[in-house]
């Protein structure tokens, strides 16, 4: 039988990430404990020296891994002994590895979705510089993937901007809940020590405390509302990337993405390939791999802590890198694309998108709509039957089939389609220049968050 292998239970190679965490952590509890009167303020001093120290080898690339010493808590308390000798077994007085494990995830949440909020923020600016130098421009909408009726391109786009704001939503709701101090829980019962909570929690910039010793090390909640914020987000990204996908095609011609967000083909010179939003598409599925991963995890564990819970960082790392990257990419994909208006125009004026208005039209004349509907189903069925337009239909053979039709009737097009839509969360012109004019005060009330 083969052995198994030596790193089985090694985490350094992906939890070496949290040093930042764990060293400001471990300075905050030294200072803690000084002030209490727990070791000596002289002691504190010299490990809160030695632990700068650290971070500094860290950051400069010198900082020697150990492998064999498992983690990122294990390695920063060998080197700090190397450095200030037996005092520092001082530092983890109070302290389990449970409640600092736990303390370093939360901060490291924190700090990640501090960033993909800034990057949600760059992206939704992104959707409303580019809705907004192309206010005017029309296209067809769809349902089913079929031309429905027309809208106004800067109306679609704020249909993202609308999507990522909810994003933003579940992720400052994700950051509340990670923003608990837990450090003071020990292993799980709490610690006989005269500890300050708060001094610590406002040494970190942690809102609150936590209140039962047990939750506080078992607790990955916060994870998993990170992972569901970024499933949902990455889906929403997915869905504008297949959008973006067909859009560049031949087929629609609507847009081109700029080379650097395409690539060549290895056999077809012509071609510039849409990658960037084909990945997204592609990675969406790890990221919901991730939340599964963790919620099978957790899913049977007694309390308080298990070893299991290491299987909590790696996908939740990967999930952060993963959906902050393509938040990256599409904010410069929806820069950088440019329209081809004609072209969105010609398909939103070449089909059969004004079928609704020709309805609305007749119970503007006192038709039901009901009935409405009928009629000019069996319009629509002629036209294409004729390979016409509404427009090339003339007056005599609508009044076949209603004679509330009248040649005012050849007046509607997709413009007047789109101005008559002139409700709160409609596509008519002045609508969507007030949700454009809406959008910048969100994305500058934003920015005063």
């Amino acid at each position: 039988m083969r052995e198994v292998s030596s790193s089985y239970t090694v985490s350094l190679h992906y939890d070496r990430r949290l040093y930042r965490q764990d060293i400001a952590g471990s300075i905050a509890h030294a200072g803690m404990l000084a002030k209490q009167g727990i070791i000596a303020e002289e002691e504190a001093g010299e490990i809160i020296d030695g632990l700068a120290e650290i971070k500094a080898e860290i950051e400069e690339e010198k900082f020697q891994w150990r492998p064999e010493l498992e983690d990122i808590h294990m390695n920063i308390e060998n080197r700090l002994y190397e450095k200030i000798g037996d005092v520092a077994g001082k530092l983890h007085t109070a302290r389990s590895r449970n409640d600092q494990v736990a303390l370093d995830v939360r901060m490291f949440t924190k700090d990640a979705i501090t960033e993909v909020v800034s990057a949600l923020h760059d992206l939704r600016r992104s959707l409303v510089e580019k809705a907004d130098a192309n206010a005017d421009v029309v296209m067809p909408g769809y349902t089913h993937v079929q031309r429905a009726q027309p809208v106004l391109f800067a109306h679609h786009m704020l249909a993202y901007f609308e999507m990522f704001g909810r994003d933003i939503e579940r992720f400052r709701q994700a950051y509340d809940r990670a923003d608990v101090m837990p450090l003071g829980s020990g292993a799980l019962a709490g610690l006989p020590y005269p500890l300050d909570r708060e001094f610590v929690a406002r040494e970190l910039g942690f809102s609150r405390i936590s209140t039962n010793s047990m939750d506080a090390v078992s607790d990955r909640d916060f994870l998993l509302d990170y992972q569901s914020a970024s499933a949902i987000c990455i889906m929403h990204l997915s869905r504008m990337g297949e959008e973006l996908v067909y859009w560049s095609s031949d087929e629609f011609g609507f847009i081109r993405l700029s080379e650097e967000y395409t690539t060549g083909s290895s056999i077809m010179p012509q071609k510039r390939n849409p990658d960037f939003a084909e990945i997204a598409r592609g990675k969406t599925g790890r990221v919901y791999g991730h939340l599964i991963g963790l919620l099978t995890t957790l899913k049977g564990l007694p309390l308080t802590y298990n070893r299991d819970m290491q299987e909590d960082k790696e996908g939740f790392f990967d999930t952060h890198d993963t959906l902050l990257d393509t938040l990256n990419a599409f904010s410069g994909m929806v820069s950088g694309m440019s329209l081809n208006p004609d072209r969105m125009r010609e398909a939103a004026q070449g089909s059969y998108v004004l079928a609704t208005d020709i309805a609305d039209y007749l119970v503007a004349k006192g038709m039901p709509f009901r009935e409405a509907h009928g009629v000019v189903a069996r319009l629509s069925d002629f036209a294409i039957e004729e390979g016409k337009s509404f427009h090339e239909i003339a007056l005599d053979r609508y009044k076949k089939f209603s004679e509330l039709f009248e040649s005012d009737v050849l007046e509607i097009s997709v413009d007047s389609s789109i101005a008559a839509r002139d409700v709160p969360g409609g596509t008519s012109f002045s609508q969507v220049k007030r949700a454009l004019a809406d959008a910048r005060a969100a994305l500058e009330a934003e920015n005063g968050q």
